[in-house]
């Protein structure tokens, strides 16, 4: 945890090392909790922001694709990240898995399993990063699904409605004023309106696939301030200003100023 001038708080997790990936923030009442996707431990665990254990989840048993048992030797889970609805019904995207996406209600037992793997209208193909999207009058969820290179849209009974066209492999979303912002790892962010059209790319880098392979293994000083690499995630923060992580080998964390 880090201030809002980027001076370190206090830390927690060392169970997560090399698992720890997807991070949700969500305010219930007057607390706020953390939603932790572990791809590595396959868990999704929901945390204080002191760290306290609220519950942890791990393999989907429960879903008819994922049964285990003699001849069923179950699928790969890696969860990546976690969205959750306005009535506390969340969606976990196995991206690094199976490609499935599994919704559970708030206590939390598991309700349904839709997607896996494939190119057809709501088939998936790493379904790295999730929005439960309330800018419209019905919420609908996005889906980043990644190696399919394409944004994807369903109803929240996880019927596919249509795609979202303006990136190239989108990690995830987040939203701020009926703007969303779309981390795509080839080398920029993307910013959508309320229609989920293209605003801008920021910090394109325009690498070519081998210049952004080995970029992304380099040191800090041969990373151009202000041209991204690998955007892996992306948030707003109050004020509009966008906090971007980059999956690179030392790690990278850019903060952009809004100016407008």
């Amino acid at each position: 945890m880090f201030d809002q001038k980027g001076k370190f708080v206090r830390s927690w997790g060392k169970q997560y090392k090399l698992g720890a990936h997807g991070l949700h923030l969500r305010k219930e009442g007057k607390e706020e909790y953390l939603y932790i996707c572990d791809q590595l431990h396959g868990i999704v665990t929901k945390r204080t922001l002191k760290g306290e254990e609220v519950w942890t989840i791990g393999y989907p048993v429960e879903s008819k694709p994922y049964e285990k048992g003699p001849g069923k030797p179950g699928l790969n889970y890696r969860p990546t990240n976690v969205a959750i609805a306005p009535n506390g019904d969340f969606f976990v995207g196995d991206g690094y898995g199976s490609s499935y996406i599994h919704k559970y209600n708030s206590r939390p037992e598991l309700i349904a399993t839709f997607g896996g793997v494939g190119k057809e209208p709501g088939q998936l193909n790493t379904p790295h990063g999730l929005m439960v999207d309330t800018r419209e009058s019905t919420p609908v969820l996005l889906v980043a699904d990644r190696t399919n290179r394409r944004i994807q849209r369903f109803t929240l009974d996880g019927k596919h409605i249509d795609f979202v066209e303006g990136t190239q492999l989108p990690c995830h979303f987040h939203e701020h004023n009926s703007v969303v912002v779309v981390p795509d790892l080839l080398a920029r962010v993307t910013l959508m309106d309320k229609d989920n059209k293209v605003i801008a790319h920021l910090g394109d880098g325009k690498y070519t696939n081998p210049e952004w392979g080995q970029l992304r293994t380099k040191t800090r000083e041969n990373f151009t301030p202000g041209k991204f690499v690998a955007p892996h995630s992306a948030i707003f923060d109050h004020a509009g200003n966008i906090f971007v992580v980059e999956w690179v080998e030392v790690g990278r964390v850019t903060k952009l100023r809004r100016v407008a």
